[in-house]
């Protein structure tokens, strides 16, 4: 993408966040217009180029900031409009022949339904159990299926990347017209409402903390001091956001992310060619010194202590995790009691419901698939894990596979799937990036080379 195009974007979707922050109520037209713009050009063009998963890299993105202004025609709009985006690119481009251990995936998911449904008590809506607890599974199963062995070109993945983007930055520009002065509003030691508007601080500090990577990563691999410039303050502005929302998960993820990618990337570059990477790792440590020192002063100090799991007087607290092992405890016990086909679908509610007196959803997608699916959740996590790396052994020409696939497993670790990206984000792990540069001109030496056998 031209760099004209690029800011042209930045304004485009800066003037949103400002437009929904003056008259909320637009909020509802932006998601009907993109939803609208994205299936008009899957169709139109037959996602030749993959606008697919484009349009469905623009939703995830966009997801958190839909529910955060409740434009949302329903909750989960996010993760079903992914769904439809991938299926339609699939319909038209198909899949390919590998992706069987996926479907198998898939297919792992229906038990748990029918042993829920058998045992629901009738104070329980089951299908919105079902929805609730199997849409983000679902739409990582059809994500998977869509990217895996599929060839895009570079240029194409930086697009979806930049979809993925673009909406964090409306919602990042809206909270700033929010609350633009931090030392204004009360800081404690909980998670910051005060920084996000009112909505959960865990889910806008996981978008953000993707946001940041996807920020780093630009700033290493486009060559343009102008747009580094740009980036490197977009950078600064949503770390700090991410910050201050005080919930550690997103933006830990966001670090361990951009550590991962830096790894990879520094390691494919010729000898020549990291000397420029070196002083742009010296320019994006002094950044994060920044973010984290101005941050430090607007919290009045809490966020160190936030940090480093100490209360308001300096103590060290006894659990790091705010009671998810317990949760995961809880799953555990469940998957030992019913180890065959698990609980069933949505059941681990119910459960610590009865146990211990609180409806909490779980926090951990891999503890609540052995829960609730049993064995056949031993089989879905082997899946979702081995295939990938597997991947990875024959094909090292993702810069963003660890980083991506790292993003998944913490994401989903510390606040399971109740969001479309990390299941998404799992996804763009298995694409084959093709390389227009270095790619030969005879397809049939490309297809020897590579032993891609994508459907297209």
């Amino acid at each position: 993408m031209k760099n004209g195009e690029y800011l042209k974007m930045l304004l485009l979707h800066f003037l949103i966040g400002f437009s929904i922050f003056i008259y909320r109520p637009l909020g509802k037209l932006y998601v009907l217009g993109a939803l609208a713009y994205f299936l008009f050009i899957v169709l139109q063009n037959k996602n030749k180029n993959n606008e697919a998963l484009m349009g469905a890299a623009y939703i995830a993105g966009a997801e958190v900031f839909f529910r955060m202004i409740e434009a949302a025609p329903f909750y989960e709009t996010g993760k079903y409009s992914v769904i439809l985006f991938l299926i339609i690119g699939m319909f038209f481009k198909g899949t390919s022949s590998r992706t069987m251990p996926y479907w198998a995936y898939l297919l792992i998911l229906v038990p748990g339904i029918v042993v829920a449904a058998s045992t629901w008590g009738y104070e329980y809506d089951f299908r919105k159990q079902v929805a609730f607890n199997l849409s983000g599974p679902v739409a990582l199963g059809v994500s998977a299926v869509y990217c895996y062995y599929k060839k895009i070109e570079k240029e194409d993945y930086q697009k979806v990347l930049l979809m993925l983007l673009m909406p964090l930055l409306s919602q990042m520009f809206y909270l700033y017209l929010y609350t633009p002065n931090m030392r204004d509003v009360a800081v404690n030691l909980q998670a910051n409402y005060a920084a996000t508007a009112g909505y959960g601080p865990n889910q806008i500090s996981t978008v953000f903390g993707l946001g940041m990577f996807i920020l780093a990563s630009r700033f290493f691999t486009i060559r343009n001091n102008f747009i580094n410039s740009i980036d490197l303050v977009l950078l600064v502005m949503i770390s700090y956001r991410a910050l201050m929302t005080f919930s550690r998960g997103g933006v830990l993820a966001g670090i361990i992310c951009i550590g991962a990618f830096l790894f990879v990337f520094y390691s494919k570059k010729q000898f020549r060619d990291r000397g420029g990477i070196k002083r742009k790792i010296l320019l994006f440590g002094a950044a994060g010194i920044f973010i984290w020192g101005f941050s430090l002063f607007q919290s009045g100090g809490m966020l160190d202590n936030r940090y480093t799991n100490r209360d308001a007087a300096g103590r060290l607290k006894d659990d790091i995790t705010t009671g998810r092992v317990e949760l995961v405890e809880t799953e555990l016990e469940g998957f030992y009691y019913n180890p065959v086909l698990g609980i069933g679908v949505g059941k681990g509610k119910e459960m610590r419901s009865q146990e211990t007196g609180m409806e909490t959803a779980s926090h951990n997608e891999i503890s609540r698939l052995l829960s609730e699916h049993g064995m056949l959740g031993v089989v879905a996590v082997v899946i979702l894990i081995f295939v990938p790396v597997i991947f990875w052994t024959k094909f090292k020409n993702n810069y963003y596979f660890l980083a991506f696939l790292a993003f998944w497993f913490l994401t989903i670790n510390h606040s399971a799937m109740r969001i479309a990206l990390p299941a998404f984000v799992y996804g763009l792990a298995l694409l084959y990036i093709v390389d227009d540069k270095k790619r030969p001109r005879n397809k049939k030496n490309l297809e020897a080379k590579t032993a891609v056998t994508a459907i297209e």
